[in-house]
C-alpha cells in the first residue's frame, strides 16, 4: 500500500482509530455502472436515434396545412381517373365491377392510404427511412418502392409528353385531328394528249379507312413505322415534349415542397375543373344517357 494513502497514515498517526471499513468506503467517490464500458453500445444507439430525429426535424415542411390537404387530394387524382377508370369499368362488368372495387376501396384502399399518411408524418422520413426505421430488414420494400416509382414516373412521362404536345397542336385552326388531310396531285387533262395539268385534291386513303383522330395519333403524334422490323426515324416532335416533361419534373423534385406547395393550389383542383368540364361536355353529347347506362350496367 501506498505511503500516502490514508490507511496507512492513520497506522502512523497517534490518533485513536475509530472508522470502520463501511467508513472508509464512504469516503470514495461512487461507481456509476450507467456510463461503464457495458453501457457503451446503449450510449451509442440513443445518439444514433438523436441525430436520426434532428435530421427528420431538417426534413422540409408545408407551409400550411392546406398545401399539404391540397398534395394529397392532387396525388389521389391523376390522368388515370379521366380515360383509365371508365376503361376497367365497361371492360369488367360495368355496374358489377363497382361492388367489388367499393368493398376494396374502404376494406382495404382508404385504411392503407390513413396508415401511409400518418406513418409518414410521425416519422418523417422517404420511403426508405420508414422501413428502415420499421425494420432494418425491412429496408428493401423502400428501394422496390422507389423502383416502381421510377417505372410510373416513366410512364406518365410519356402521358404528359402526349399530352403537351397535343396542347401546342391546338392553337391552330381548324384543328389538326377534326379531319383527314389532303393530297393534291397534279394530273393531264385532254382527249388527244397533254394540253394541260389539272389540281386533283384526293382525300388520304389510310385516313378515309379509319378516321382523322386516328391517323393523326399514329402518322402525326406517333409517326409509327409500317412494321415492327422497321425501327424508323426518330420522331424529334415528341422527343423535345418528353424532354419538357422530365425537365418539369427534374425542376419539381430540385426545388422540393418549398416551392412546389405554392403551385398545389393550382395543380391540385385544376384537374377537377377539367373533370367538371368533361362531364358537361359529355352529357350535352348526343346519346350521353344511354352510354352511362350502359358502362354501368351490370354484365
Amino acid at each position: 500500500m501506498p505511503k500516502n494513502s490514508k490507511v496507512t497514515q492513520r497506522e502512523h498517526s497517534s490518533e485513536h482509530v475509530t472508522e470502520s471499513v463501511a467508513d472508509l468506503l464512504a469516503l470514495e467517490e461512487p461507481v456509476d455502472y450507467k456510463q461503464s464500458v457495458l453501457n457503451v453500445a446503449g450510449e451509442a444507439g440513443k445518439q444514433k436515434a438523436a441525430d436520426e430525429e434532428l435530421d427528420a426535424e431538417d426534413r422540409p415542411a408545408w407551409n400550411s396545412k392546406l398545401q399539404y390537404i391540397l398534395a394529397q387530394i392532387g396525388f389521389s387524382v391523376g390522368l388515370g381517373n379521366i380515360w383509365r377508370f371508365p376503361y376497367l369499368c365497361q371492360k369488367n362488368g360495368g355496374g358489377a365491377y363497382l361492388v367489388p372495387y367499393l368493398v376494396l376501396l374502404i376494406i382495404i384502399g382508404i385504411p392503407l392510404f390513413f396508415l401511409e399518411l400518418a406513418v409518414g408524418q410521425r416519422i418523417r422520413r422517404g420511403s426508405i427511412g420508414v422501413w428502415h426505421y420499421v425494420c432494418p430488414r425491412l429496408g428493401g420494400i423502400g428501394f422496390s418502392s422507389c423502383i416502381v416509382c421510377l417505372f410510373v414516373g416513366l410512364y406518365y412521362n410519356v402521358i404528359i409528353g402526349w399530352s403537351i404536345f397535343y396542347f401546342f397542336k391546338s392553337f391552330q385552326y381548324p384543328l389538326p385531328w377534326s379531319e383527314c388531310p389532303v393530297v393534291r396531285n397534279g394530273t393531264v387533262t385532254g382527249k388527244y394528249g397533254p394540253v394541260g395539268f389539272a389540281v386533283i385534291s384526293v382525300v388520304e386513303a389510310e385516313c378515309e379507312k379509319s378516321s382523322a383522330t386516328t391517323y393523326f395519333w399514329y402518322r402525326e403524334a406517333l409517326d409509327i413505322s409500317n412494321s415492327i422490323s422497321e425501327s424508323g426515324g426518330l420522331n424529334w416532335k415528341m422527343t423535345l415534349c418528353l424532354l419538357v416533361a422530365w425537365s418539369i419534373v427534374g425542376m419539381a423534385v430540385v426545388k422540393g415542397i418549398q416551392s412546389s406547395g405554392k403551385v398545389m393550389y393550382f395543380s391540385s383542383l385544376f384537374p377537377y375543373v377539367v373533370l367538371a368540364c368533361f362531364l358537361v361536355r359529355g352529357l350535352l353529347l348526343r346519346g350521353a344517357i344511354d352510354g352511362i347506362l350502359h358502362m354501368f350496367t351490370p354484365k
